[in-house]
This record gives C-alpha cells, sequence and structure tokens, in this order.
C-alpha cells in the first residue's frame, strides 16, 4: 500500500531527514522514531549494559573490608568471610525489592518513583538527586580506577592520567550515544569475558583448596594498616561491613532503566536483575573466601584479586594477565552503567519538571542524548578537579546509592502498608502503578522495611566514618540538588498556571493595533516591511533616530516620495545614541496603550548573501527584540529582505 495514502492536507509525514555529517560518522545514522521498538535488548545484552558497575565491585569490595579489620590486624581477617554472608543477605533484600519495583513499576525509575508515588516530592527529589550523583561518581571513579590499572602497567604515562580519563570518558560517551543496542552489544563481549575470568578463577581455587594444594600467596605485600592497632569492636565490624557493601553499587540500574528491555519488558528485567545478583553474589563470596584462604593482603601496592589470581594459578602466566586484563576492562566499563542509567533518570525528572524538559527528549540515535553528554561533562569535571585519584574519589562513593537504597525500602515498605488497607478485588490507580490487595502485605512489608533500616544504617556509619576524607562534599551537593529541583519545578508550575486556560474565558478582543517602524534610511528593505506594516493595520508611524541633520534632511524627502503619506517621527539624538532613544519612544507609546490595545514593533532587516557579511552591519533587529522581549502589550516582527 502507498504510505501517502492515509495522508490528507491536514495530516502531513514529514519526509525530510537529519542532514549527515560529523555527528553521523560517529554516532551513526539517524533513526526514525518508529525504530524504537526495535533499539530494545534482550537479558544476555541487558546483564552487560546494567551489570557491569555491580559485577566491577567485586574486584575491590573484599579488599575494602579486609582495610577496614587491618585495623585489628591479621586475626581479624577471619570476620571478613562472615562480614561478607551479611552483605549478601543485604543484597538478596535489596534485589527482592527492586525486582517488586521492577514488576510494579514497569515503566522505570527505581527509587525516584517508588519514593514519588508513596514518600512524597521531596523524599523523590532526594532519591533523584542521590542517584544522580551517584553516577556521576561511577563514571569518575571507574574511570579513574581503570587508568590507575594501566598507570600501574605503564609508568612513564602517569603524567598524562588526567587526560587518558577524559578521553575514556568521552569514547564512553560516545558508543552510547549510538544507541542502547550498539552500546550494549559492544560492551557485552567485555563482560562476558570478565564473568568468564572470574569464574574460571574461583573454579580453580575451589579445586586447589578442596585438594588441599591452594596454600598461600607467596612474598605478599607489606600490610599498611590505617592506625595503630585496635581491638576487634562491634563497631569495627559494622565499619568493615559498611565498606564491604560497596559491592552493592549498580544493582539499582536496572529497576532505573526498565524501558530499555524488550516487551514483556518487566518480566525480562527481573529476570536479569535475579542473574545479576545471583552472579555478585557467587563471585563475592568466592573471592572473600579463597582471599582469607591465602592470607592475602590489602595493598595499594598490590590488589587483593591479583594476589588471588596469581596464588590460584601459582604463576603470573597468561591466565593471570588475562584476569588482570579482564579486571582492568571491567573497571573502566563499570561506567557504562551510569551511561545506562542517568540519562533514564534525568529524562524522569525532566517530564515531571524538575529538570529541564530537554533532558527527556531522545536524541537521533532514539537515546536521551542531553542525559549522557552531561553525565559525560559532569564526569571530567571531576576527573580533572581530582586528578583522577581513586582514593581522593572513593569517599564520596556509596553514600547517594545507599540513601537512595533507604527510600526505595521504606517507600515500597509504604506501598505494601497501602495494599493492605485495601479490600479483596479493590484496586486503586496511582502515577505510576496500580494498587490491588495483596495477601502477603504484613511480610513484605517488615522484609522491606528491615531493608530499609540496615541500608539507613551503612548509609549513617559511611558518612562518619568517611566525613572528614570528603564524604562532607556529598552531604553538600545533594541537598542543593534538592534546591535546584524545587526552583526548577516552582519555574514550570508557574509558568503552567500562567499560561493555563482554566477560567480564562473567551480570549480578548484587539479593538485597535498600533504599528511602529523603525527605519535608518529609505531604501528596498524599508519600503518592504511598510507595506508590511500596512497590510497589519492603518495605524503605522515610521520613525528615525536622528544624529546627523544633513542625512535627517535627505530621509525626509525620500519619504515625502515614498512613504505613501505614513506620519515619520523623527527622534533628535545630540549624543549620536541610536537605540536608547527608540526604546524610550517606544516604551512611552506603550505606557498609553488602551486596554487590548495591541503595538507591533515591524523592524525591516536585509539579509546579505553571505552570513559574515552581517559583521559589517549593526544588528539592529537583534537588539532591539532583546530590550523588548519582557515588555508586555509589545510584539517585535523582523521583515527580512534578501540581498541578491
Amino acid at each position: 500500500m502507498n504510505p501517502n495514502q492515509n495522508e490528507s492536507p491536514f495530516n502531513r509525514v514529514a519526509r525530510d531527514e537529519p542532514r549527515r555529517g560529523l555527528s553521523t560518522w560517529l554516532i551513526g545514522r539517524p533513526l526514525p522514531t518508529a525504530d524504537a521498538p526495535h533499539q530494545t535488548i534482550g537479558k544476555a545484552v541487558g546483564l552487560a549494559v546494567f551489570a557491569s558497575d555491580a559485577l566491577s565491585s567485586t574486584a575491590y569490595a573484599t579488599q575494602e573490608i579486609l582495610v577496614i579489620l587491618a585495623i585489628a590486624g591479621t586475626g581479624a581477617f577471619g570476620y571478613a568471610f562472615p562480614i561478607s554472608i551479611a552483605i549478601v543477605a543485604l543484597m538478596a533484600i535489596v534485589a527482592i525489592s527492586y525486582e517488586q519495583t521492577i514488576h510494579a513499576y514497569p515503566d522505570g525509575g527505581g527509587a525516584y518513583i517508588v519514593a514519588r508515588d508513596n514518600l512524597g516530592e521531596l523524599p523523590a527529589q532526594v532519591a533523584g538527586s542521590a542517584l544522580l550523583t551517584d553516577y556521576i561518581l561511577t563514571v569518575a571513579v571507574s574511570i579513574s580506577s581503570g587508568v590507575a590499572q594501566i598507570v600501574s602497567a605503564f609508568p612513564e604515562i602517569k603524567d598524562y592520567r588526567i587526560l587518558i580519563g577524559v578521553v575514556l570518558v568521552v569514547f564512553t560517551m560516545l558508543i552510547n550515544l549510538r544507541g542502547v543496542r550498539e552500546s550494549g552489544s559492544i560492551f557485552a563481549i567485555p563482560s562476558y569475558f570478565f564473568l568468564a575470568m572470574m569464574v574460571l578463577m574461583l573454579v580453580v581455587g575451589f579445586f586447589r583448596f578442596i585438594t588441599g594444594s591452594l596454600g598461600a600467596v607467596i612474598d605478599p605485600p607489606h600490610l599498611e594498616a590505617l592506625g595503630p592497632l585496635v581491638a576487634v569492636t562491634p563497631f569495627l565490624i559494622l565499619h568493615a561491613f559498611s565498606s564491604g557493601t560497596s559491592a552493592l553499587t549498580g544493582i539499582e540500574a536496572i529497576s532505573n532503566g526498565v524501558t530499555a528491555f524488550k516487551e514483556p519488558r518487566s518480566r525480562n528485567a527481573g529476570i536479569t536483575l535475579i542473574w545479576m545478583a545471583f552472579i555478585l553474589a557467587t563471585l563475592f563470596l568466592g573471592i572473600t573466601f579463597l582471599s582469607t584462604q591465602i592470607q592475602a593482603i590489602p595493598s595499594e601496592e598490590e590488589t587483593v584479586i591479583s594476589q588471588l589470581a596469581r596464588t590460584v594459578y601459582d604463576s603470573r602466566g597468561i591466565l593471570y594477565l588475562m584476569t588482570i586484563t579482564a579486571t582492568t576492562v571491567i573497571l573502566v566499563m563499570a561506567a557504562n552503567t551510569a551511561f545506562a542509567g542517568f540519562p533514564r533518570l534525568s529524562a524522569m525528572l525532566g517530564a515531571d519538571g524538575f529538570m529541564p524538559r530537554q533532558y527527556a527528549f531522545r536524541g537521533s540515535r532514539l537515546v536521551y542524548s542531553n542525559g549522557i553528554v552531561s553525565l559525560a561533562i559532569f564526569a571530567s569535571i571531576l576527573i580533572v578537579i581530582f586528578k583522577a585519584s581513586v582514593t581522593a574519589l572513593i569517599p564520596l562513593y556509596a553514600i547517594g546509592v545507599f540513601l537512595s537504597f533507604t527510600l526505595s525500602q521504606s517507600g515500597m515498605a509504604r506501598r505494601w502498608y497501602k495494599m493492605g488497607q485495601l479490600e479483596q478485588g479493590e484496586e486503586v490507580k496511582e502515577r505510576g502503578s496500580t494498587l490491588h490487595y495483596d495477601h502477603l502485605w504484613k511480610l513484605k512489608m517488615v522484609v522491606n522495611g528491615f531493608g530499609a533500616l540496615l541500608t539507613f544504617l551503612v548509609m549513617i556509619v559511611f558518612a562518619y566514618t568517611k566525613f572528614a576524607d570528603g564524604a562532607w562534599v556529598v552531604l553538600i551537593v545533594i541537598p542543593f540538588l534538592v534546591f535546584i529541583f524545587s526552583a526548577i519545578h516552582r519555574h514550570y508550575r508557574g509558568l503552567a498556571k500562567s499560561l493555563s486556560l482554566d477560567d480564562f474565558g473567551a480570549p480578548p478582543m484587539t479593538p485597535r493595533h498600533r504599528v511602529i517602524l523603525p527605519i535608518s534610511g529609505v531604501h528596498r528593505g524599508t519600503l518592504a516591511a511598510l507595506r508590511y506594516a500596512r497590510a497589519l493595520s492603518d495605524d503605522v508611524t515610521a520613525v528615525h533616530v536622528s544624529i546627523d541633520p544633513m542625512e535627517t534632511q535627505k530621509l525626509d524627502d525620500k519619504w515625502d516620495i515614498w512613504g505613501e503619506g505614513v506620519r515619520l517621527v523623527m527622534l533628535d539624538s545630540p549624543y549620536r545614541l541610536l537605540l536608547e532613544p527608540l526604546i524610550d519612544y517606544i516604551e512611552e507609546v506603550a505606557s498609553k496603550r488602551q486596554p487590548n490595545e495591541t503595538i507591533t514593533v515591524v523592524v525591516p532587516q536585509f539579509v546579505p548573501k553571505h552570513w559574515y557579511h552581517n559583521l559589517l552591519h549593526m544588528q539592529t533587529a537583534f537588539l532591539l527584540r532583546a530590550a523588548l522581549i519582557f515588555k508586555p502589550g509589545i510584539v517585535i516582527t523582523d521583515v527580512p529582505y534578501q540581498v541578491e
């Protein structure tokens, strides 16, 4: 069938395509809106897109636990595995909560949507600002960590680490601008390569442990305790627990990006989340257990993963190098999770009026381009400010994500309570979901409430222990972002109220239309503007600012011939000012206008053949429009005249 058969003079399809240029070469050809359903991803690619941040945390989460326990000496390392079991239990609670969130809110949004619908606007803004902050830090930390691995292998490029970090951010940005499906396909290979190398290392490690041939790490690095040795206390255990919960970072990303999955998207996203949580828990427990068995030492000189790999493989051979390479790549790739989550969350905030509306619009490749570019800019600024130092950036990390965990689970607990108050078969539609009675509401409410309490305690411990190291910055940034969101929201609400047609009544008639025609000379462009002005109204006044009496007399003589009887007002300007006398005259006329009277300023503007010729002429039309745009009752209209 001819695609144009359904068109009519009042319903047409634009056939123009975006021009192809540098952007086409960098990010690919523009995609039509109809391709959106085909740009979604399946579970396998979704795991690579949204799990890289969470999976990469296994490279350092165990080490973070051991670093804290080292304060009590190597004898305290025996607590690492029980602590990791407790962390996995919390991980399970958080994963179950987000899996429920995915099915309850199939349009995505995660903690922001849950808080918005169940806790109110302010908690939603806090959740949104916390997650956005965490996404930015994820990019900065992961890229800086990857750069540190590269610099360790090639020390001679140490002075270029900031430049390398920014280049990697830009590279990741360009890949994500190409679209979710394409970027997912690109990043799937290194993600599964890392997963394969970790599984292989654990299988070999456990085999050697069971057969009694694993042994201890040879020539371990020197133990670098954070201070004088202390006794093992409940607070030390809680501190180690909170540091190890960095393994949970990124687990919320799938709930924010449900719309990226193929239909049935809630089911596919939920299954992917369960896969990710299971893989993450298995790797984390396995790495922690084997690390304590080989008596690995947390150190800046050599990572725990490196010590484990060379002990398991009993050398620094090809398998060791492949493991370290995979770890380095996944650390850099962890930024991709943020590039998948940040644009979608900012789009939701933009659609709700808490961020500029531009963030809610898709770009040429059907991705939220403004969010992707903004994330790259913010992360690059952090890398430059903190000189690509992981040590300087890591204290800022994780507080935001645990704040969002707390709000998300609190919101879900509140949702279960509301559902428990409904009658059997009753349904209540909310903004983002539909509530119906659930006979397990009490159990689910208790589980989410307990999870919210745990994540809140972890956040408090993080804030307390990392405050002096830089966590205070996040505790300032999040309230500042909430203030910005509120200000933007007030602007949009005020604008909507001003533009609303409610109680507006019939549009007022305009009984009188006055036109003012500023002229600098009498030429073809002036006459074109004069004809347009007379088509608008019979009440037309031409205005000329007089600087040179002789030129003014010549203009007056020409106007007598070509002015078609329209009155001409001469404004003498003894100080040779052009714009100010004209604006004063227009404002004086406007101050005396009648009710419902409109004043239109018609500005003749000749357009040179070449754009650079504009530099040779005064941009009166632009300056006049800028000066009068905020004046009520005044309309500024340009009448261009193209010069051949």
